[in-house]
């Protein structure tokens, strides 16, 4: 296998990847035409609720309904196609070399198994250890992800710990095995302000220790322009902009610009803010990688 370390070659590679689901009045494409790499980097994926962000993510993870059809002329990690993958060996990719990481905890976890034995049976899945050691591998998670005093937290079900903490229990268990790349789909929106930044800062550490990669789906425009290296755009399926994420106000196309303008500002404090006005053209307007 190639040597994936290198910053230049890509974990993920997607080109015109699209989702579609059969309805009464034909198919229904929520993805169309999507194509890019990630690196060893972090990428933000953003747009309005409905625009395919999270279709995109768990499409990558194979984890749509069986009614959903995946197509695309590429969609390879770590030089492994993805969609001619048998699901045996796609069980086994999930979690140990591409995690994913989901927006509540609460509905994440399950409910009637304590947080500790959740991560031992990751850690007996992935690691095949046995329940010493994957108790000891638990703990020494939980204490990595700074939360005090694991031996407490361990047996506890998903509602006796904060949102902030079964966050970080969720990031606990996706780093078990080393994964190379994980997908993020909105991980701190349940959050406030400053355990969003601590769950946040927890998350970067795991990135620059493990040099791996990250696709960070939200849609706080701030959020993902603090954070991520860069930033894709996606409206109605499409990806209509990429951009660095430092230079996210200098974005181009008026679907980014209109959401731009959109955030209030606390030193431009204005009466009303401005209504996204939305173009059918587009819905043809893509941006992507080149189909190399």
């Amino acid at each position: 296998m190639a040597d994936f370390k290198t910053a230049t070659t890509p974990i993920l590679s997607v080109r015109n990847l699209e989702v579609a689901f059969p309805t009464l009045m034909g198919l229904n494409k929520a993805v169309r035409g999507v194509s890019f790499d990630i690196r060893r980097e972090k990428v933000g994926l953003i747009g309005e609720s409905g625009s395919g962000k999270s279709m995109t993510g768990r499409s990558l993870m194979r984890l749509l309904p069986k009614a959903a059809r995946v197509t695309a002329d590429r969609l390879k990690f770590e030089g492994e196609d993805l969609l001619s993958m048998p699901e045996e060996q796609m069980r086994m990719m999930r979690g140990r070399r591409i995690a994913m990481i989901l927006q509540d905890p609460k509905f994440s976890l399950n409910p009637v198994m304590t947080v500790g034995d959740q991560i031992s049976e990751t850690c007996r899945i992935h690691l095949k250890m046995n329940k010493k050691a994957a108790r000891r591998r638990t703990l020494e998670l939980l204490e990595r992800v700074h939360i005090r005093d694991p031996e407490r937290v361990y047996p506890l079900y998903p509602h006796e710990v904060s949102g902030g903490m079964g966050q970080r229990i969720m990031i606990s268990m996706m780093i078990i095995a080393q994964p190379s790349l994980i997908i993020a789909d909105e991980p701190t929106s349940a959050l406030d302000v400053s355990v969003r930044q601590q769950v946040l800062h927890i998350l970067d550490e795991i990135l620059a220790e493990r040099d791996i990669g990250l696709l960070f789906i939200s849609h706080d425009l701030n959020l993902v322009r603090s954070f991520c290296d860069r930033v894709m755009i996606m409206y109605a399926g499409h990806i209509v902009e990429t951009i660095e994420a430092s230079k996210l106000d200098e974005a181009r196309h008026p679907y980014t610009q209109g959401l731009l303008k959109a955030l209030p500002q606390l030193d431009h404090p204005r009466e009303r803010l401005a209504v996204l006005q939305r173009d059918p053209a587009w819905l043809e307007d893509t941006v992507g990688v080149p189909n190399d």
